[in-house]
């Protein structure tokens, strides 16, 4: 049985809540021979229920979904939905990774969830940019995403050298991804 961390923000979580996070996003478990702690994190944000799911398995790989609707039961069996749509869809990729054993294939559901599209052996590029990066600070990097009207922005830090990503998050906020060694 796989380990979790159930977090709640702004909800209690009740020994009903966490029984049935454990018992529905635990399913995912049964395509792998080993997973990591599993850590959801339940949100209520302005009558919006969210759900956020990490699913570490062998290999370094990482699983993570999110949904939001306005019932808690809901966003979670919607999670558990993308998770397993996330496996199916990847599931050629996952069987060559694995091809020592870990991902069990046969326990992928047939159905529905069959008429989708397997992203066989590579995935295409379909443009390729090429451009300058630039060194700057955040607060400007994010000041150009803006005004370009992107979701994210690479830029070069002016201080450490270093190519950094900003963007843009769901909840509209930013964040910033750090390269380096």
């Amino acid at each position: 049985m796989a380990t979790f961390t159930v977090r709640g923000k702004n909800i209690e979580i009740t020994p009903a809540l966490r029984e049935y996070v454990e018992k529905r996003v635990g399913k995912v478990t049964k395509y792998f021979e080993k997973v990591g702690e599993i850590s959801v994190l339940l949100t209520v944000s302005k009558g919006r229920h969210i759900v956020e799911v990490t699913v570490p398995v062998q290999g370094g790989i990482l699983l993570r979904g999110e949904e939001a609707t306005m019932d808690m039961y809901t966003s979670i069996d919607l999670v558990v939905e993308k998770l397993e749509r996330q496996i199916h869809k990847q599931k050629t990729k996952l069987s060559r990774r694995f091809r020592g054993g870990g991902f069990k294939a046969e326990a992928l559901p047939t159905g529905p969830l069959e008429d989708l599209k397997d992203e066989g052996e590579e995935a295409t590029i379909v443009k390729t940019k090429r451009f300058t990066v630039k060194p700057m600070d955040v607060q400007e990097a994010i000041m150009q995403m803006n005004l370009l009207n992107h979701n994210f922005y690479v830029f070069r830090d002016a201080q450490t050298e270093d190519v950094n990503v900003v963007y843009r998050r769901t909840d509209g906020n930013y964040g910033l991804i750090e390269s380096g060694n």
